[in-house]
């Protein structure tokens, strides 16, 4: 290792030492390199094995990595769905003393794909339609901290599944920049433009490689991210107004606002002196509404429309056990441990790298609700479950990144009859009847 090396870093991690940074990225060997789908990208980027977790490596100047190391930082304490940064390593050299790039180093989204992998063979138009509203999404949240992208387009986010959606993720920020008096409205429709051309050019280029469902129209799927952007950002800021004895729009307003899964921090109310007229327009919107009600209830931290969909899925199950009065927060942990948990531990050990816990669930309810739609009747889940892994799950890639060998101390779960037994908790067994 080069006696220059200089690496800055998040967090205190040994493992950053081991690294063959005296090595260009490009001749890397297979004991250092772990291989995963990756989208474009202008710099040569490699995943490797960090400690027992898997990180993003990109080669660049050490001015452009420090200054994406500082950006990120800055939006993940905006809250911002971004990647985490780990760290930047300067002052390369190889074993000849020639110099060599920097690099920036970020930790890999777990259960997230670069756009082209989340088909098998070709692109659908719906799935066209989740993705460029996932970004829509998340350039909305970004413009509303105050970050100007730049660079806008499929290539440089990450997606997760979210309940039967796609949640956004930032991957690149290396031509951004924050204004913290937020962005003017010419900013913002110059990330839109950006945004248009580079997904018309991206839908393109898979047509061009035979990888477009017939019938997908480019030029349509990429004008869809201006509509929906300019949607949601409608719902969030624009001003409204109602007649004074028309109080009950201010709540509606909120509901909306919820439903679209943000909360209102700050709101602007003026009326006017005569008291006809009053006038809301929200201050602080953040997103996430669903997802902290989750984590406040049961400790679960997932995607937001998976947080709706688990929510919606308490909702009844405390109707369905009809405790009137009932603190929430009981319910709440009765439903995590008698529904959520048993469901997820059914999941044999092999097959939990295809999808993360809360989307399974949410794939379980809705397989059930098409068996039952099916046969006209509930079906019960230990049915619906067996019938899951075995037709659905089973049958899907993994999704997310495993390291070294299946762990010696849990062993899968055996399902016997109406009764679920996981063998790495001997005193733990789940009634699938309670769960009907």
């Amino acid at each position: 290792m080069p006696d220059t090396l200089s690496i800055t870093a998040s967090s205190v991690d040994a493992g950053l030492l081991t690294l063959p940074w005296s090595t260009p990225l490009e001749d890397w060997t297979s004991s250092n390199i772990v291989f995963l789908p990756k989208g474009i990208s202008r710099h040569l980027v490699r995943f490797a094995n960090l400690s027992g977790r898997v990180v993003a490596i990109k080669e660049t100047t050490e001015e452009m990595a420090r200054r994406e190391y500082d950006m990120l930082g800055n939006l993940a304490r905006l809250d911002a769905p971004c990647v985490d940064r780990v760290a930047v390593i300067a002052g390369r050299t190889d074993d000849h003393g020639d110099p060599l790039p920097a690099a920036l180093v970020t930790a890999h989204l777990k259960f997230s794909l670069p756009y082209r992998a989340l088909f098998t063979q070709v692109l659908r138009p719906d799935t066209a339609t989740r993705l460029v509203d996932a970004l829509a999404a998340l350039l909305v949240r970004l413009h509303n901290v105050g970050f100007f992208w730049g660079d806008v387009s499929l290539s440089n986010t990450l997606f997760r599944r979210d309940a039967g959606a796609f949640a956004a993720y930032l991957v690149d920020a290396e031509t951004g920049e924050l204004h913290e008096g937020g962005l003017t409205s010419g900013q913002r429709e110059h990330d839109l433009d950006i945004a248009r051309t580079n997904i018309a050019g991206e839908i393109m280029d898979l047509e061009a490689g035979g990888r477009l469902e017939g019938g997908v129209d480019a030029v349509a799927v990429a004008d869809g991210i201006m509509s929906s952007y300019r949607s949601l950002w409608a719902a969030l800021t624009d001003q409204e107004t109602f007649a004074s004895d028309e109080a009950w729009r201010l709540t509606e307003r909120v509901q909306k606002l919820n439903e679209l899964g943000f909360d209102i921090g700050e709101m602007s109310i003026q009326a006017r002196a005569d008291g006809t007229k009053v006038s809301i327009q929200p201050k602080v919107v953040d997103a996430g509404h669903h997802q902290r009600r989750l984590i406040r209830l049961t400790g679960l931290d997932v995607e937001e429309n998976q947080a709706r969909r688990l929510l919606n899925d308490l909702d009844e199950f405390s109707a369905r056990i009809s405790r009137l009065g009932a603190d929430e927060e009981m319910v709440a942990h009765e439903w995590l441990t008698r529904v959520f948990e048993p469901v997820v531990k059914a999941i044999p050990f092999d097959l939990r790298a295809k999808l993360e816990p809360a989307e399974v669930y949410h794939q379980v309810l809705e397989h059930r609700w098409y068996m039952s739609q099916a046969r006209g009747r509930s079906v019960p889940l230990a049915e619906v479950l067996t019938s899951y892994i075995d037709d659905v799950l089973r049958h899907r890639r993994d999704e997310a990144t495993l390291m070294g060998p299946a762990t010696e101390t849990m062993s899968l779960p055996v399902i016997t009859g109406s009764v679920v037994t996981v063998d790495d908790d001997e005193d733990e067994q789940v009634d699938w009847r309670d769960l009907v």
